[in-house]
C-alpha cells in the first residue's frame, strides 16, 4: 500500500484500538489522581469549557493525549475543537483527516494559511488568522484557550485571546531552541495566564520571565504519555515494511525531516541540500518527510525534486505520518537525522540516534543520544556525522516527560479559578528605587569635554549628544610639553565650569584628538607628527582625569574622524567604510563590521603613507612615493612654492599681497585661471590620492569612502575617475562622498564619550 493512502486508512494495525487503550488509560490515570478531589472541587457550578486549537501536525500529537483526557470527563470538561493552518492544505497531507479519524467533533475549521512558504506568506496568515479568529472565540465563549509551542499560527490564537479576555493556557514555554521560534514562543508566555512547561529549565526561564510561580505547572511533554507505552508495539516491522519497503531491516533505515530556519533561509536551503547529497552518498533506506509550511519550505521541496529524491530507490518522501506509526519509524531506526524538534525530544526517550544539523534545536536540553552539527558548511561533514551515529543505541532519557503529563494538566486546568480577575499580573525582581532628581538636573544637556591637539592650534569644545558643539575654546598650540600640558588642562577646566553654570551641560567625559600614533587603550600618545613638537611618549589621559575627575578617551586624528562620521556623518548605520583626511597632511581611519580598526601597533589606517610610487617625492615619514608627498596640503604648498619662485605661478588676474605666503589655495586658483602647470600638479595629486584610494578598497573592500578635510570638495571628481579607470569591476561601484561635518576632529572625540555613555562598544 502506498505511504499516502496508508495514512488515510485509520483501521490499518489495529490503529482505532490503539487509541481506545489509550482512551481508557487515561480513564484510569485520571481516576487515580481524581481520589484526591474534594467534595467542593466536585461540585464545582458548571463544566469548564476548554478549547483546544490545533495549527499542525506537530502540534496535534502533543495536544492530542490532553484531547483525549478531557474527553473522557465530561462532567468536568466541555471540549471545543478548532483547526486551522496547514491541517487544511492538501500540500501538507490534509492532517485535519486525523483529528475527525480520533472521534473529535471539529467545531471550526479556518483557512489562515497565505501560500507563498515566504516572510511576507507568514506575516499575512497572521494578519489573516486574527481576522477570523474574533467569530470563532465569540461564538465559542471558551474559558480557557490551550495552546500549543511557538509557530506563528500559535501567536496569532493568543494574540487573539488576550485581546478578546479569553485564559490562555500555553503549553511549552520556557524552552529555548535557537531561533526566531524562542521570540514567538516566549511572546506567546507573556500573553498567557497559566503555563504547561516540560522541564525544569523551562520552568525557571519562565520565572525569570516574572511569570507567576503559582501559574506554572511543570507537567512533563503530553506527547511522551502515549510515547513512552505505545513504542513496545509486535506489529512494528509491519509499520516499517509499509512505509520503507519489505526489505527493510530494523535499525538500517533513516528517517529525516528538516524544516527551513525563518531568519537564516539562504543558509538552511545550502544544508538541506547537502543533507541530501550525504543521504544518497550514505546509501541507506531513508523516509523523508516534507518540510513544514514556514518561509522557505517551497525552495527546499524544489531542492528535492531537482534531486530526484521522490523517485529515488532509497528514499520515501510522505507529507504526513500517523503520530503511532511515527513512533515506531523513529524507535527502531538506525539515524534520525535533521533539525526537528522530535530529534531532540521524542528520539531522545528510545535512545534513537540523532543528528542535529545548524542552529534550530542547538538552545535545547538533550539526552547523549544528539549530535549537533552546527557549522554543516560540506557534505563530508555530514556524512561523517552519519558513520558516527548509524547504528548506535543510547540509553533513553525522560529529559521532557515521564509519561504523567496529561492528568497534572487536567488537575490544573480544574484548580483555574474563574472569578479570579483576568488581568494577568507580572513577579519582578526588586530593583532599587530611583533617586529624586531635581529639575535642573533633568534638564541638563548631556555633553561631552572634546580636545582637538593640531600643528597650529589646541581647541577644545563642549558638544552635545546629537553632536552639536555648543562653545568652542581656541589656542594656540603652546611648542613645549609643560606649556602645552598647562594650557590643555587650563582650557578643559575653564570649559567645564563654564559647561556647568554658564551652559547647563553635564560633561560626561573627555575626548582627545591628536596626531601621530596613539595606544588608545592607555591613553598614551606614541609618536607624534613633526608638527607637534615634544609629543612623544606622552600620557595624556592621566593628568586630565585627576584635574577633571572625569573618565578620558585618547586617539589618533584620523580615527576620530572616522567615528565621527560612524556617529553623525554619512557612515552612519554603515557597517564598512573609510574616512580619508585631506588637509596638511594625509590620514584616515577604517570602519569595519561597525568597529574601528587600530592595528596590532596602532598605526592602522596611516593612508597618508601608501605608497603609489616607487620613486616619487620625499615624505615627512622619511620615504618617498607616499600619497601625502603627492597629495597633502603640504605637498602643494610646497608646489606652489616651487612654481611661484620660477615665476609660473602667478596668472592674469592673480596677485600675492605684501608678505603674504604662497599656499596650496594658490595653486588651485591658477588652475582654475588656465595655469596648466598648476593643473598638472594638481592632476598628478589627484591621480596619487585616487590610485592609493584604490589600493585601500582592494585591500579592506568597504562599501563607503568619506572625504575629509579642506581639500575633500577638490579631489571628490578627480578620485571618482581613477576609480572609474583604474579599479577592479567590482570595486568600481563603491560610493565616494565628501563629509559634511565641519569639526570632524572634535566631534570624533566627542564621540568616544558619547558612546560609552549610551553603552556602545568602541
Amino acid at each position: 500500500m502506498h505511504p499516502e493512502q496508508l495514512s488515510r486508512n485509520p483501521h490499518r494495525f489495529s490503529l482505532r484500538g490503539s487509541r481506545e487503550l489509550y482512551y481508557r488509560s487515561m480513564q484510569r490515570a485520571w481516576e487515580k489522581v481524581g481520589k484526591a478531589d474534594s467534595g467542593e472541587e466536585k461540585s464545582r457550578k458548571r463544566r469548564l469549557r476548554v478549547c483546544v486549537a490545533t495549527c499542525n501536525r506537530a502540534d496535534y500529537s502533543k495536544l492530542a493525549p490532553i484531547m483525549f483526557g478531557i474527553k473522557a470527563h465530561p462532567e468536568d470538561f466541555e471540549l471545543e475543537v478548532v483547526v486551522l493552518g496547514s491541517h487544511l492544505i492538501d500540500d501538507y497531507g490534509n492532517t485535519f483527516r486525523m483529528i475527525e479519524q480520533d472521534d473529535f467533533d471539529i467545531g471550526s475549521k479556518l483557512h489562515t494559511i497565505v501560500r507563498g512558504e515566504d516572510e511576507a506568506a507568514m506575516v499575512e496568515s497572521v494578519g489573516l488568522a486574527l481576522v477570523k479568529l474574533p467569530d470563532v472565540l465569540q461564538r465559542l465563549r471558551p474559558d480557557v484557550l490551550l495552546v500549543h509551542g511557538d509557530r506563528f499560527d500559535a501567536l496569532a490564537l493568543a494574540t487573539a485571546a488576550a485581546l478578546m479576555n479569553v485564559r490562555i493556557l500555553h503549553l511549552e514555554g520556557g524552552e529555548v531552541s535557537g531561533t526566531i521560534d524562542d521570540s514567538i514562543r516566549h511572546a506567546i508566555s507573556k500573553l498567557a495566564h497559566y503555563h504547561a512547561c516540560c522541564t525544569r529549565s523551562a520552568e525557571r526561564h519562565l520565572i525569570a520571565m516574572c511569570e507567576d510561580h503559582s501559574r506554572i505547572l511543570l507537567a512533563g511533554c503530553p506527547s511522551y504519555d502515549k510515547l513512552l507505552t505505545a513504542h513496545h508495539r509486535d506489529d512494528y516491522m509491519d509499520i516499517i515494511h509499509s512505509w520503507l519497503g519489505e526489505d527493510v531491516k530494523e535499525l538500517d533505515y533513516i528517517v529525516a525531516l528538516q524544516h527551513p530556519v525563518t531568519t537564516d533561509i539562504k543558509n538552511s536551503i545550502k544544508i538541506y541540500e547537502l543533507m541530501l547529497d550525504a543521504l544518497i552518498s550514505f546509501n541507506k533506506p531513508t523516509l523523508i518527510l516534507f518540510p513544514n509550511i514556514d518561509a522557505g519550505s517551497k525552495e527546499m521541496v524544489r531542492v528535492m525534486r531537482k534531486k530526484g529524491i521522490e523517485r529515488h530507490p532509497n528514499f520515501r518522501a510522505v507529507k504526513h505520518v500517523p503520530f503511532e506509526q511515527f513512533i515506531q519509524l523513529v524507535s527502531h531506526a538506525g539515524c534520525m537525522i535533521g533539525n526537528s524538534s522530535c530529534g531532540v525530544r521524542e528520539a531522545g526517550a528510545f535512545g534513537t540516534p540523532v543528528i542535529n544539523l545548524g542552529t534550530r534545536q542547538t538552545g535545547r536540553e538533550t539526552g547523549e543520544n544528539v549530535l549537533h552539527v552546527r557549522d554543516a558548511d560540506s557534505q563530508n561533514k555530514i556524512y561523517h556525522a552519519l558513520e558516527l551515529q548509524f547504528g548506535k543505541r543510547y540509553p533513553g532519557s525522560k529529559i521532557y516527560g515521564d509519561g504523567n503529563a496529561v492528568p497534572r494538566i487536567l488537575r490544573f486546568l480544574q484548580t483555574i479559578d474563574l472569578d479570579e480577575p483576568l488581568q494577568k499580573t507580572f513577579c519582578f525582581p526588586v530593583v532599587k528605587d530611583c533617586n529624586s532628581q531635581d529639575i535642573d538636573h533633568i534638564l541638563e544637556t548631556q555633553s561631552a569635554l572634546a580636545v582637538d591637539l593640531g600643528g597650529t592650534n589646541l581647541r577644545v569644545a563642549v558638544v552635545s549628544m546629537k553632536g552639536k558643539i555648543v562653545k568652542r575654546y581656541i589656542q594656540p598650540n603652546p611648542s613645549t610639553y609643560e606649556d602645552r600640558i598647562q594650557l590643555i588642562l587650563k582650557m578643559c577646566s575653564d570649559a567645564a565650569i563654564d559647561a556647568a553654570v554658564s551652559l547647563n551641560c553635564r560633561i560626561l567625559g573627555v575626548g582627545v584628538s591628536t596626531g601621530g600614533r596613539v595606544n588608545p587603550h592607555d591613553g598614551v600618545i606614541l609618536h607624534s607628527t613633526k608638527l607637534i613638537q615634544e609629543w612623544s611618549s606622552v600620557d595624556i589621559r592621566t593628568p586630565i582625569s585627576d584635574t577633571l575627575h572625569l573618565p578620558v578617551w585618547v586617539d589618533n586624528d584620523g580615527n576620530c574622524a572616522a567615528l565621527a562620521e560612524k556617529k553623525f556623518g554619512h557612515g552612519r548605520g554603515v557597517e564598512n567604510f573609510v574616512t580619508v583626511i585631506t588637509g596638511t597632511g594625509i590620514g584616515g581611519g577604517i570602519i569595519q563590521q561597525g568597529e574601528l580598526v587600530h592595528g596590532s601597533t596602532f598605526c592602522a589606517a596611516e593612508l597618508g603613507h601608501i605608497m603609489v610610487s616607487l620613486d616619487g617625492p620625499e615624505c615627512s615619514c622619511g620615504s618617498r612615493g607616499c600619497i601625502e608627498a603627492f597629495a597633502s596640503g603640504s605637498a602643494l604648498q610646497r608646489e606652489a612654492k616651487r612654481l611661484h619662485d620660477e615665476d609660473d605661478l602667478l596668472v592674469e588676474g592673480m596677485s600675492l599681497k605684501n608678505e603674504e605666503p604662497v599656499s596650496a589655495i594658490h595653486l588651485v586658483e591658477a588652475s582654475h585661471r588656465g595655469n596648466d602647470k598648476a593643473k598638472a600638479i594638481l592632476g598628478t595629486a589627484g591621480t596619487a590620492l585616487g590610485v592609493g584610494i584604490i589600493n585601500i578598497l582592494h585591500t579592506v573592500n568597504p562599501s563607503l569612502v568619506v572625504l575629509s578635510g579642506v581639500l575633500a570638495n577638490f579631489y571628490e571628481n578627480p578620485v571618482k575617475n581613477i576609480i572609474q579607470q583604474r579599479a577592479l569591476s567590482s570595486a568600481q561601484s563603491i560610493r565616494v562622498v565628501t563629509s559634511d561635518l565641519e569639526e570632524p576632529a572634535l566631534l570624533g572625540a566627542a564621540s568616544m564619550v558619547l558612546d560609552y555613555t549610551t553603552r556602545r562598544t568602541y
